[in-house]
């Protein structure tokens, strides 16, 4: 999209190590558990930035992958498949085998929150949830993946756009597996009340799937754009953006009535956005009216704009302020060259706001879907 939030990759998380938690009653149990608890460090050290390895070593390690956001995604990818097939074999014995549910709660998982916002914070740093669920694991890991399938999008946006599209909408799987296939089931064993992330809920785990797919189509638009495309096809394209963004909005007010904390940034980013791409779409439709001699009508659609555009508070975020200030420019600049060619040489009435044309959207974006990894191993343990 025209802006860009990037903090939901910023999670730190404590140390788990499986096998001193899960008693292995053979060797290749124990051998797995082992891994797990090797290629969860990976990460760890990664996110954390305790890691050692120099960028020659990182670089070799991921099979000559340059880029460090690449090289997590790797190390998630190896650790994605071992925890997905723990928790099926956790959850076949859990309930029957009091010890092993125990054994979860040892594990201690705890991550911090980079929606919560102040909520998330300390005296002492980030605040660290904790859920002694396998699932609450899954669901932060998946949190983090998706989060890093973003960046990854925006690391090669400058230079591929097809790739960061295709990027964008792998990330809304993601999300949407979250939803849809870990979250729920979580719920249901986490007592009311008890303190969690944002990212525990299904409510957020849509919203973060609606982004992804409303960066996906501001892509879309992007290339649209390079390609010379209508100005009625990209307006169209740009409110598209507008529509995912009023979906994830509305969720955002489901998530508040349920007590559930999002940062106030990220609400400004979804806020912002809207308008910025709405202010997008109506510059194309005005500059067709333009090009149509309807200059009443290009000065209608310009002012209603910018007044919604002054609805908003400009943005704080030294990264969004220059982004924004373009597109406000962009507006202004297009405005008073409108209206003055209305003033002194078209005199064309200028139209009510409820005279304007109704602003439509085309959404051309949908999710690739996630599919869980599917290993298959035993684990054995003592009980």
């Amino acid at each position: 999209m025209l802006l860009h939030f990037q903090d939901s990759a910023k999670v730190k998380t404590r140390n788990v190590t499986f096998e001193t938690s899960y008693y292995a009653r053979d060797s290749i149990t124990l051998s797995q558990l082992r891994e797990l608890s090797s290629r969860r460090r990976a990460i760890e050290e990664s996110i954390n930035g305790s890691s050692h390895l120099t960028p020659a070593i990182a670089r070799e390690m991921a099979g000559g992958i340059t880029s460090p956001i690449a090289q997590d995604l790797l190390k998630l990818e190896g650790y994605l498949p071992l925890l997905e097939n723990l928790i099926e074999c956790v959850q076949r014995e859990i309930n029957n085998k009091p010890q092993v549910r125990q054994w979860t709660i040892d594990l201690r998982f705890r991550w911090t929150s980079p929606l919560s916002g102040s909520s998330g914070t300390t005296i002492s740093g980030p605040k660290y949830f904790r859920l002694d669920d396998l699932r609450f694991e899954l669901c932060m890991v998946l949190n983090l993946y998706g989060a890093l399938l973003r960046e990854r999008a925006l690391e090669v946006l400058p230079v591929d756009l097809i790739k960061a599209a295709q990027l964008f909408r792998q990330a809304a799987g993601v999300y949407q597996h979250s939803a849809e296939n870990v979250l729920p089931h979580l719920q249901s064993v986490v007592a009311v009340g008890a303190d969690r992330p944002p990212e525990a809920a299904v409510s957020v785990a849509r919203i973060m799937n609606i982004v992804c797919l409303a960066e996906a189509q501001a892509v879309t638009a992007r290339r649209a754009e390079e390609k010379g495309t209508s100005g009625s096809l990209l307006a169209k394209l740009h409110y598209g953006v507008v529509q995912f963004l009023d979906e994830a909005l509305e969720i955002l007010q489901e998530a508040d009535a349920a007590s559930v904390h999002v940062s106030e940034k990220f609400r400004r980013f979804l806020n912002i956005c809207k308008v910025l791409h709405e202010s997008r779409s109506q510059r194309y439709i005005a500059a067709d009216f333009r090009a149509e001699e309807k200059l009443g009508m290009a000065v209608g659609v310009l002012r209603h704009s910018v007044n919604r555009v002054q609805t908003v508070r400009s943005p704080s975020d030294d990264a969004w302020k220059p982004v924004y200030k373009q597109e406000v420019d962009a507006l202004g600049q297009l405005l008073r060259r409108c209206e003055s060619e209305n003033e002194f040489i078209w005199r064309d009435r200028v139209p009510r706001v409820d005279e304007l044309p109704i602003l439509e959207g085309k959404k051309l974006v949908a999710a690739l879907p996630y599919q869980p990894f599917g290993l298959d191993r035993d684990f054995v343990f003592v009980t």
